[in-house]
């Protein structure tokens, strides 16, 4: 049975994105291998499955799963590309859409330039940083930030004190390393994803201020590896940089692929017709069609 897809990127992030609501899918782990290879298949990041929600808090539902097969939690350049692809396929008239992750409710708030979706903005909810059922502390006090044996390890306190790196889960779990040597993402970032201290993996952020004040980053993303560029990536970088001081509450966060915008918002707020939540923060960035096809499910 041939199953048609749109494929979409966020900055560079590439998906699969499947509408199940019209096309279910039986084995989707199987598919995201499959069609993710960037020889024998479409290639891919991974695939992502837009359905209806089960819950009447949320219009919509996302699930990912990544290039290995594995079940990620939530994709923030993913959900933005949900949103332009619903909007301009004329599945929803919304500007403002609720979509079900396993992270919970995001709101996604469109952006329209002469009726199409220009930008997104995701509400991604608050950071966390002492998840232990992403974050073992008792294992991961000391945690390398290179395999380099002079260079500094890394301690994965949030506090911002000294230059140790940070831990922060943005709904899945990052641990953002702030170094001159952004390079070092291949090589120590497939290390660390597997390090004792995150017993589900990690995604990987190796981050320079640069002098005009962004924020250059590079991703090791857990189940799929390097990226263009990783939403939730992003935001957990902007707050390790507000932690340690690097930055203030708004950033732009320039990855392989493209810019995001974050802030982490300071106090409650409203704007363009939308409230703004303290402490939660807000990703804005593109959205894009890339190709249309079918393929077989494997």
């Amino acid at each position: 049975m041939k199953i048609p897809f749109t494929k979409m990127h966020g900055c560079g992030n590439d998906y699969i994105y499947v509408d199940v609501m019209q096309h279910p899918i039986a084995d989707p782990q199987a598919c995201a291998i499959a069609w993710s290879d960037r020889h024998k298949g479409i290639g891919s990041d991974g695939l992502v499955l837009i359905g209806r929600s089960p819950i009447v808090e949320a219009d919509y539902s996302m699930r990912i799963f990544n290039a290995d097969g594995s079940e990620a939690m939530m994709c923030g350049n993913a959900s933005r590309c949900i949103g332009k692809y619903l909007y301009e396929k004329g599945i929803t008239e919304k500007t403002e859409i609720r979509l079900l992750t396993l992270s919970g409710v995001k709101h996604l708030y469109l952006h329209l330039a002469e009726g199409r979706v220009g930008a997104v903005t995701v509400d991604m909810g608050e950071p966390v940083f002492n998840d232990e059922t992403l974050f073992n502390p008792a294992i991961g006090q000391t945690i390398p930030s290179s395999l380099q044996l002079d260079q500094e390890r890394e301690s994965p306190s949030p506090n911002g004190e000294g230059r140790g790196g940070v831990f922060v889960s943005m709904g899945n779990p990052h641990y953002v390393i702030f170094t001159d040597n952004i390079d070092q993402v291949g090589a120590t970032g497939r290390i660390l994803e597997h390090h004792p201290a995150f017993p589900q993996r990690c995604n990987i952020e190796f981050a320079q201020v640069l002098p005009d004040e962004r924020i250059r980053t590079r991703v090791w993303e857990r189940g799929s590896g390097i990226t263009e560029a990783c939403g939730t990536g992003a935001c957990a970088t902007g707050v390790a940089a507000c932690l340690q001081g690097r930055s203030g509450r708004t950033s732009q966060i320039v990855m392989d692929g493209g810019t995001l915008g974050i802030e982490w918002c300071e106090d409650d707020r409203s704007a363009e017709g939308h409230v703004f939540q303290k402490n939660h923060v807000y990703m804005t960035g593109p959205a894009e069609f890339v190709f249309d096809g079918e393929i077989e499910c494997p």
